[in-house]
């Protein structure tokens, strides 16, 4: 199998999806909890945190991700594919709790377990790559 981490666009993209995802969690953090106070619920409130709250966790995982990539000695296939997974769950997790949150569809809830999973299988990719390293 091929290296997939070839080009220095590999880790640049983590890089750089890894800042705005936390460029975003913050706007959107500070947008709800100053401008939409007043109205949304307070439950709508506390989904539109814990989105922030693991869309930076997550953001920060792409950059650790990206920053390891740039070790050759781990395998990198392993670590694009958790990239790919954090990106995904940071979309449909946090994603799916802010639509909520905006929308008041509670069949939306239903998508963020998948977004959750994705998050786990990214740690777990990680902890394989560097289980895995190379000699």
């Amino acid at each position: 199998m091929g290296q997939l981490m070839e080009t220095k666009a590999d880790v640049r993209w983590m890089l750089v999806s890894g800042a705005l995802f936390a460029l975003f969690a913050v706007v959107f953090g500070a947008f709800a909890a100053h401008g939409l106070k007043n109205s949304l619920t307070p439950y709508a409130i506390s989904l539109i945190k814990t989105a922030t709250d693991y869309q930076m966790y997550h953001a920060l995982a792409l950059l650790v991700v990206a920053v390891l990539a740039e070790f050759k000695n781990f395998k990198q296939t392993w670590l694009k594919i958790s990239a790919m997974c954090f990106v995904a769950g940071i979309l449909l997790f946090s994603g799916s709790l802010y639509w909520l949150a905006f929308s008041g569809l509670k069949w939306i809830g239903m998508i963020t377990p998948i977004g959750g999973f994705c998050f786990i299988a990214g740690w777990i990719t990680v902890i394989v790559s560097v289980l895995y390293k190379r000699r």
